[in-house]
């Protein structure tokens, strides 16, 4: 099961996202928040794996701030935005601060579920129109000289992959580690080779400790 809080400052939302997600086979969930404390403070008492995340609420912390904070202290929790405005400086702040993707309030509900079980995974979502943008900006970046940071390509998946690798785990222990199969972790590796342009497990290494995901040790 796909355990999930929600988090919005509406109590007529929440109640109909909750009869909604509660009605998937491989959902449930765990708790409420109306405001940015509160969900902190639900993640930390109930440990859910996706938290759907309004950015715009009055009346307590906001989404973004509450993002930064969650993704901080519970680095495994998976955040995917609720928006209600196709307004892409949150969007590119949001994902900046460790959301796994966004999706608007106004989406499908099956594109909606389909987000939920993507991010659930350690894997991006971004609706149509975002992708559009954020290539966009990223060719905006190249055409200007300026430098896009590869790391911020990689999916959360893929950067545990990226961490393990580095320490010197097998992919067989990284597998049972992660509850995924040999194959995809394969998968996962080449990747995140690809994505940063490496050729070899050494400059995987030296690139892994220069991000500080592991000491360094000779």
């Amino acid at each position: 099961m796909i355990r999930i809080i929600i988090v919005d400052d509406h109590a007529v939302v929440r109640s109909g996202l909750k009869m909604l997600l509660n009605a998937q086979k491989d959902m449930e969930v765990i708790g409420e928040a109306s405001e940015g404390d509160e969900a902190y403070q639900q993640v930390e008492d109930k440990a859910p794996q996706v938290v759907l995340m309004d950015l715009s609420m009055p009346h307590g912390k906001d989404g973004l701030s509450a993002t930064s904070e969650i993704k901080k202290h519970f680095p495994d929790t998976h955040i995917l935005i609720l928006t209600m405005h196709d307004d892409e400086e949150y969007l590119f702040r949001g994902i900046e601060l460790g959301a796994s993707g966004c999706i608007l309030k106004s989406a499908p509900h099956e594109e909606l579920m389909k987000a939920i079980r993507q991010v659930s995974q350690g894997d991006a979502y971004l609706y149509p129109s975002a992708t559009k943008r954020l290539m966009e900006d990223y060719m905006n970046k190249i055409k200007q000289g300026g430098q896009v940071d590869s790391y911020r390509s990689l999916t959360d998946r893929e950067r545990e992959v990226l961490a393990l690798v580095a320490k010197g785990y097998a992919n067989k222990d990284i597998a049972e580690k992660l509850i995924i199969s040999v194959k995809t972790v394969e998968a996962h590796k080449a990747r995140v080779m690809e994505k940063l342009q490496l050729k070899t497990r050494p400059e995987l290494v030296e690139y892994a400790w220069k991000k500080g995901l592991i000491g360094y040790t000779r």
